[in-house]
């Protein structure tokens, strides 16, 4: 019985009736001042800026796929990166404000911000540079950890960012850890706290690294990251998801500015286009768990990258971003001088997730045009399905073997246990397992000390081969009472997309078993989309592959927060003797004082318990 009132709230929870699109409301409230996007801090050095003038470069307006001398679109960024000789230092200090008012003017009980904003510096880089990031927790008693989403971080696993994984938590009142790393991509990612839902508590923000592109274009305007907002703390809404279904986001916030939909309070952010040329736009969904479709109104996106991988350019009416990803558009300013609504819909019978701003929007301002709101609504995208995009075409090409032979061992089941046995109504498990990492003793640690006996809860997957295609079915629990779409998201590798089950809505539930027969013969190994996060399919399967080139301890998993706190992660241990071998003795060092600093602190010392998967955390309010 438990099971199926589970089962009821969490469906309740995704189904509730929500509008689909319409202009924000129109009130003297909401005419005041409106916040350029372009207005934004790019370093959190200490010191104040922190820019570096670029080597001689051929990229141009009229021609961004050229980069440098023997450097351009066409370089296979996996196995040459120039030589800049720079680096990027960058400080990050978290810390913990209580009754805070936030940017739609709703006074929240707390928020961990890095350098005292809500949404964190962009970090700059141009491709090749090595980041230098420090990184001070001042939190009060929350460890955390922070994680360079998407970041190759080859031959730096140490510096992924994951607790529990590849390291310690750097513990609260001023501990601090210095991370290192090469940007081998270029383009646009966010980073972000990886100890517990702690990032939706404002620990986030942006990342672009310069490099060439697919399109001309004139105008960076740089990053636009995207999340859902909440009144209640991560902590809280963590919490509620342990027995209900998930709720609604009360926002969503544009480059971390939004507008409340009753009251008027706070600000729309805005981009300004200036007319007659093509602008680059940076979208980034930073959210928790909303997934979103974004639409320009009475303008198309040109998609140029899809996370870091460049694309053969392809013109949509809109683009779907689910929880991670990241699509670089181009928008052409061709259209009348004027303002023009940004929308953020959500699709899939509410499997997408939803938000109780009816119509969250930013706006588009052309320079020259008069103020005040747009007037045109827009028109409703076709809905995705929560569903990202199969046919981007990667511009740097992978060709890939698609004979699969399904076995248990590379099968991954996704599923929800509902049984209530642990306490909890609703729990995530992959391989029949929820992980539940150990921040005292990471991964990392077995490795560092050749210790084999590696806890089962840890959902460690051992890879031994070396420079070989590895292939990954994913099954989200065909046979469950019901099933969610999930982003999958893999650390330290870009994957492919060889196939995945036929798109369905999610409300229908329509269960799809991998096939050999007839879903074998229909894998695309040719150049298939490649990214670092794609969505699961509700009921349905996803088949990934990627290539043992990088050894070291990489985390898979949904990127919804509710989810991998309830446990759904795997962790692909990948070639431990020749990571164990590449650690530096600099990193071990590093990664052991952290340790024991942490270890001082937790569990003596630090007032809450660890109650969920270690990837998530609580923060309990007194």
């Amino acid at each position: 019985m438990r099971s199926f009132i589970g089962a009821v709230a969490l469906m309740a929870g995704v189904l509730a009736p929500r509008l689909v699109l319409g202009a924000p409301p129109v009130t003297p409230m909401q005419r005041d001042v409106l916040r350029a996007v372009e207005e934004r801090d790019v370093s959190a050095s200490s010191s104040g800026v922190d820019l570096y003038p670029r080597a001689s470069t051929c990229n141009t307006p009229s021609n961004r796929a050229c980069w440098s001398p023997g450097f351009d679109i066409n370089t296979d960024y996996e196995t040459s990166i120039p030589t800049t000789g720079v680096t990027r230092n960058y400080v990050l200090t978290l810390s913990e404000v209580d009754n805070w008012t936030g940017p739609d003017g709703v006074v929240k009980s707390k928020v961990m911000l890095i350098n005292g904003k809500i949404l964190g510096p962009t970090l700059v880089a141009d491709w090749g540079d090595f980041f230098q990031i420090t990184v001070i927790n001042n939190l009060r008693t929350n460890g955390t950890s922070i994680h360079w989403h998407g970041i190759r971080q080859l031959g730096s696993n140490l510096h992924d960012g994951a607790n529990g994984v590849t390291e310690c938590p750097i513990p609260p009142k001023g501990g601090s850890k210095i991370y290192k790393f090469r940007a081998q991509q270029y383009g646009s990612s966010w980073y972000h706290s990886h100890f517990s839902a702690q990032y939706g508590n404002g620990v986030v923000g942006a990342i672009q690294i310069n490099g060439p592109a697919s399109l001309p274009y004139d105008i960076d305007l740089g990053p636009m990251p995207l999340s859902d907002y909440y009144y209640r703390t991560a902590d809280e809404v963590v919490i509620f998801t342990e027995n209900n279904g998930a709720p609604a986001s009360d926002n969503v916030l544009f480059n971390g500015f939004g507008k409340h939909p009753t009251t008027g309070a706070g600000q729309y952010a805005n981009i300004t286009l200036t007319p007659g040329k093509r602008h680059r736009l940076r979208l980034i969904n930073t959210s928790t768990e909303n997934h979103f479709q974004v639409s320009l109104a009475n303008h198309t996106f040109t998609i140029i990258a899809s996370d870091f991988v460049p694309v053969q350019a392809q013109t949509v009416d809109s683009v779907f971003l689910g929880v991670g990803q990241r699509m670089d558009v181009t928008i052409d300013a061709s259209k009348a001088i004027g303002n023009y609504w940004l929308n953020v819909t959500f699709g899939g019978q509410g499997f997408c997730g939803s938000s109780n701003n009816p119509a969250p929007a930013a706006i588009v301002h052309y320079a020259g045009a008069s103020g005040g709101l747009p007037t045109n609504p827009g028109v409703a995208p076709v809905d995705a399905q929560c569903m990202d995009l199969l046919n981007l075409t990667p511009v740097v090409q992978r060709t890939v073997p698609t004979t699969f032979n399904k076995t248990p061992g590379n099968t991954m089941p996704v599923t929800i246990d509902l049984s209530g046995a642990t306490g909890k109504l609703f729990v995530w498990k992959v391989n029949g397992s929820a992980i539940n990492v150990d921040w005292n003793k990471p991964i990392v640690d077995y490795v560092l000390t050749g210790n084999t006996s590696y806890p089962t809860n840890e959902n460690l997957v051992k890879i031994d081969a070396v420079n070989q295609w590895t292939f990954w079915l994913i099954e989200n629990d065909p046979n469950g009472p019901f099933s969610l779409p999930h982003p999958i998201h893999l650390h330290g590798h870009d994957f492919v997309v060889l196939g995945r089950s036929p798109l369905a809505t999610p409300a229908s539930q329509t269960t799809y078993i991998f096939d050999p027969a007839t879903d074998g013969a229909n894998l695309d190994g040719s150049n298939p989309m490649r990214r670092d996060v794609t969505m699961l399919p509700a009921k349905g399967w996803l088949l990934i592959a990627f290539k043992t080139d990088n050894p070291g301890s990489w985390l898979m998993h949904c990127h919804i927060a509710w989810h991998v706190s309830g446990g759904l992660s795997v962790d692909f241990l990948e070639r431990a003797a020749d990571f164990r071998a590449g650690i530096s003795p600099a990193d071990a060092l590093a990664f052991n004082t952290n340790c024991a600093a942490w270890r001082a602190y937790f569990p003596s010392a630090d007032p809450f318990p660890k109650i969920d998967s270690g990837l998530r955390h609580k923060y309990v309010r007194a």
